[in-house]
């Protein structure tokens, strides 16, 4: 008796990069805008590039590239447009502020108002969007439409 597996490896494969695109796009966007616009408590990006610049010792225009990939890099992977380009300047994006800002206060994240957080979202954000980097945009993507 045959067994009809509908799930094989390959679905299973395209449903994973796709969950992965979801999660990277609504977080990589609503982070991003709270940077950029001030939205939901944010300090907008005047404030924002200037915390960088004198708290972690970033310049400005880099500042200013990491955020154009954060807000821009969300759109791409919601529609699978130049996607493992944007995921991997998200994944520096977000291995570098784990890097400068998180590491240094451990694994979790904070557990009281005024903690400082550890690296327990930023690695799976980055380890999302590494994912994307070798998975790529998957086959419901506008990369794998160009590439035929």
């Amino acid at each position: 008796m045959e067994v009809n597996n509908d799930l094989d490896s390959g679905n299973i494969f395209v449903i994973c990069i796709c969950v992965a695109a979801l999660g990277s796009c609504h977080y990589f966007f609503f982070h991003s805008t709270q940077q950029i616009f001030g939205w939901n408590g944010g300090r907008g990006l005047k404030a924002h590039l200037a915390n960088w610049r004198d708290r972690q010792n970033i310049p400005i225009p880099i500042g200013a590239l990491g955020l154009f990939i954060e807000f821009f890099g969300s759109f791409a992977l919601l529609v699978g447009f130049l996607t493992r380009p944007f995921a991997l300047g998200l994944a520096l994006f977000i291995g570098i502020a784990m890097l400068k800002s998180h590491v240094q206060h451990g694994f979790f994240l904070a557990r009281r108002p005024g903690e400082h957080s550890g690296i327990e979202y930023t690695l799976a954000l980055f380890l999302m969007a590494a994912a994307l980097l070798v998975g790529g945009g998957g086959a419901l993507s506008i990369d794998r439409l160009l590439s035929r």
